[in-house]
């Protein structure tokens, strides 16, 4: 049985349908179609049911699913183990966020890459949380909080936010002093969701207002250049602003909770050496933060 046939209906299965698995293996349609083929034909059952929407599991797919998924990730690791130690080759697809991703982490994904010539790096830049599972992710990095799931997680490093507002805005608004004042300014924001703001060594939730809402940290930014509120953003995002002085800090005495730098990866026994390696070069480079303040 041919592990590429195994490999392909594992992404079908989980892509739904032809199209969508090519796309994540980088190959034609037909190859997809000829190697499921195959793999029905060596079985002899189907494994799919193929609709004008796209591919379902049958009966005998999804219970041959999960085995295909774990002979894949067996011979996978089976691979590592026989390859020289500082050898890494395949493919590894990584959804890394478009606020910071392209600045901060590209130039450690392209020395990975640069270090293993046999290897090939595909970075999704998005801010919105994958399904990584779904859309074929080896792995994701993540800046901020974590919501509740089912993937593993790695922190790497810290990172550290700042309540940032522009002159004009203070000008025409005034800077809130405490957390009862900053809820009566105007904020602009990703979504609905209740902010954490330090008050001592407690972690207090207010909830902002505001008109002006965005998907990506650097329209954020942009917003509050431009008068529309506070924003709570990454301190990296804003170094140049503050060093210009379209923006200033406000409510220095009360400021966001320290945030984390994540590896995440789906369930399963084993990680790829490939998601190792590329976690302990961010660990090295993020790993060394110096805590606020010091």
């Amino acid at each position: 049985m041919d592990i590429e046939e195994l490999r392909t209906f594992v992404e079908v299965a989980d892509a739904g349908g032809v199209t969508q698995a090519a796309r994540r293996l980088g190959v034609s349609k037909s190859i997809v179609s000829r190697r499921l083929s195959r793999l029905e034909e060596e079985l002899g059952v189907q494994l799919l049911a193929r609709t004008t929407r796209g591919a379902g599991l049958t009966e005998a797919g999804l219970t041959f699913r999960d085995h295909a998924d774990r002979a894949c990730a067996e011979i996978e690791l089976a691979k590592e183990t026989i390859l020289p130690s500082g050898e890494l080759r395949g493919r590894l697809r990584i959804a890394a966020p478009l606020s910071f991703g392209p600045t901060h982490f590209t130039p450690i994904l392209a020395d990975l890459a640069k270090q293993n010539p046999q290897l090939t790096v595909q970075v999704c830049y998005t801010d919105r949380f994958v399904d990584m599972i779904a859309e074929g992710f080896d792995c994701a990095i993540r800046v901020g909080r974590l919501p509740d799931s089912n993937l593993l997680a790695r922190r790497v490093g810290p990172i550290y936010a700042t309540w940032v507002a522009s002159p004009d805005y203070i000008a025409r608004h005034g800077a809130p002093e405490t957390p009862e004042e900053f809820v009566t300014h105007e904020a602009v924001m990703q979504g609905n969701e209740p902010w954490p703001i330090m008050d001592g060594d407690q972690v207090v939730m207010i909830r902002p207002q505001g008109r002006f809402k965005a998907d990506n940290g650097v329209a954020l930014v942009a917003a509050a250049v431009a008068g529309m509120g506070i924003a709570g953003v990454p301190e990296d995002l804003v170094t140049e602003q503050l060093k210009a002085g379209t923006l200033v800090p406000v409510m220095t005495r009360y400021p966001p909770p320290e945030l984390g730098i994540y590896v995440l990866r789906p369930p399963g026994q084993y990680p790829a050496r490939k998601v190792r390696v590329l976690t302990d070069m961010l660990v090295e480079c993020f790993g060394h933060a110096k805590s606020r303040g010091a």
